[in-house]
């Protein structure tokens, strides 16, 4: 139940987080990884918080992935020893690279020959190396069939004493960009049929003991079987959100952040609401629905925290600080000035990046990365 006291103080944009649901989402993520006999390294990027990192150890989690490197020596400090920085190697940060790699089990992804050579000349301490395979997506990685390029980039990890080949590593981003449950498992079929030819290209060719990793959240959430693969790092899943639920890979009643907004201004001619909560809170990510641009779905507070999302009202536009609701009749006539409007995102991972701290229902702030100490 929320905290009520929480809504009157609220003056600005507030990140409201429904702890249960979150908890039921890692419970839920962790038991199908365990069905399926494979290694859950949750990706933090989503929440980017010591405290709701605590959340996942309930469920045996040891291994975690992240971002960035900074975000690596954040969670160190908060006491977890084997790290996946899903982000390709930035020779420019080789020192931090090296003091992480001395206190913990580092795992970094490689696909650039040049970085590699640099990696080899300058690594100080052993670390894990994945090399990135691009199946389909498009964005970083080596493509799948290029067989001599990713046999040529093992040899020179194996040749380096202090660099260990994992495996092979992959995001099938473009899951993102579905809008059914079947597309979403076509994509992961396909993705693991490209990797397993990899992995049958180094076996024959005597590198044996790789792993496969993939790791995004539609295909987490949709997907019931991984045994094919060896490990998956899904992010989004803790918190969902809008994009989420059009894709299919979550419920309503899955999404666990919404970002609490004052009502500023009412527009009667073009049934309108103006928000304080803009894109430096929510972001510009959209989805498209029927040819309009969705920022974001809207709700009302109520003792559970919010109600379900209410037909026909969004966020239609956003600039840096105002936000515009395009609402149905009652919503309209129900809103006044002064209330508070629950804006559920579209991507929760960037609007908890860009909210930077949690107020649960029961009133409890819970910091990021962010606004550590």
């Amino acid at each position: 139940m929320i905290e009520m006291d929480l809504l009157k103080r609220i003056t600005a944009p507030t990140l409201l987080l429904n702890k249960d649901r979150a908890v039921k989402n890692i419970e839920r993520m962790a038991a199908k990884a365990q069905r399926s006999g494979v290694r859950f390294r949750p990706h933090f990027k989503t929440h980017q918080s010591a405290e709701i990192g605590e959340w996942f150890k309930d469920f045996g989690v040891r291994s975690i992935t992240v971002s960035s490197l900074d975000m690596a020596g954040y969670f160190a400090r908060n006491d977890w020893r084997d790290i996946t920085v899903a982000f390709p190697v930035n020779i420019r940060e080789m020192d931090k690279i090296n003091q992480l790699a001395n206190r913990i089990q580092l795992n970094l992804l490689i696909e650039s020959k040049d970085a590699l050579k640099y990696l080899r000349q300058h690594v100080t301490s052993p670390v894990q190396l994945w090399i990135k395979i691009d199946t389909g997506y498009k964005r970083t990685g080596i493509p799948w069939d290029r067989s001599d390029e990713i046999f040529q980039i093992v040899e020179e990890i194996n040749q380096a004493p202090l660099l260990n080949f994992s495996g092979i590593i992959t995001h099938s981003g473009h899951t993102y960009k579905t809008s059914t449950k079947d597309a979403v498992k076509e994509i992961y079929r396909d993705t693991v049929s490209k990797m397993k030819q990899v992995r049958e290209l180094l076996l024959s060719a005597g590198i044996d003991s790789l792993e496969i990793s993939i790791g995004d959240t539609p295909s987490c959430s949709i997907v019931e079987d991984f045994s094919e693969v060896d490990e998956i790092r899904p992010g989004n899943f803790v918190f969902y959100d809008v994009m989420q639920l059009a894709i299919g890979s979550c419920a309503e009643e899955d999404i666990a952040v919404a970002v609490v907004c004052p009502v500023v201004a009412k527009h009667e001619d073009r049934n309108e609401i103006v928000i304080y909560g803009g894109a430096v809170h929510l972001s510009k990510d959209f989805i498209l629905e029927n040819g309009r641009k969705i920022f974001g779905r809207i709700a009302l507070p109520q003792a559970t925290g919010w109600s379900s999302l209410i037909p026909d009202c969004y966020a239609s536009s956003l600039s840096q600080e105002h936000g515009i609701v395009t609402a149905s009749d009652a919503l309209f006539d129900e809103a006044k000035t002064g209330d508070v409007l629950m804006v559920l995102p579209v991507h929760s991972c960037l609007t908890a990046n860009l909210m930077k701290v949690y107020h649960t229902l029961q009133d409890q702030k819970i910091n990021t990365i962010h606004n550590s100490n």
